[in-house]
């Protein structure tokens, strides 16, 4: 699995004009699933992105997880993590995971994430959707399941 962390102060996504899930400040993320994951992955990127400590303290330093703060996530799955650029003009999508796959994982990610006590909102899986946010700092990290 992969995803993409950004430090948000307010995110949300809409579908066909309505919003679907809105956050304030905390983590917008981008969920790849690849046709390989497991549960294990999305165990291992959902402790990862719960503990990961990239919002400062009062000295600037970067020691507290979207759990200190009492932030929330928005979660939205993106196969496109899986685009293959290295040859030719378009992207080769082969190593996504098929969606009945990606959509079970992208599920079991979010409520691994909820069952640590965050807030979490998401888009709509298979769904063209329009995300924005403001990347607070800016903070983008790529986290894999798989090195």
């Amino acid at each position: 699995m992969k995803v993409v962390v950004q430090r948000s102060k307010e995110a949300q996504v809409t579908v066909d004009g309505e919003i679907v899930g809105r956050i304030d400040r905390g983590l917008m993320l981008l969920v790849g699933v690849g046709h390989e994951d497991t549960e294990e992955d999305a165990k291992y990127l959902a402790d990862k992105v719960a503990g990961l400590r990239i919002f400062e303290d009062e000295q600037e330093k970067m020691n507290f997880s979207v759990k200190d703060i009492g932030g929330s996530i928005l979660s939205v799955s993106q196969f496109t993590l899986y685009g293959d650029c290295r040859k030719g003009r378009r992207p080769n999508f082969m190593g996504a995971a098929r969606p009945e796959q990606a959509e079970a994982l992208y599920d079991t990610f979010n409520d691994l994430l909820r069952a640590q006590g965050l807030h979490v909102e998401t888009g709509a899986f298979g769904k063209m959707m329009d995300v924005a946010f403001t990347n607070w700092g800016p903070v983008t990290l790529i986290l894999e399941s798989k090195a």
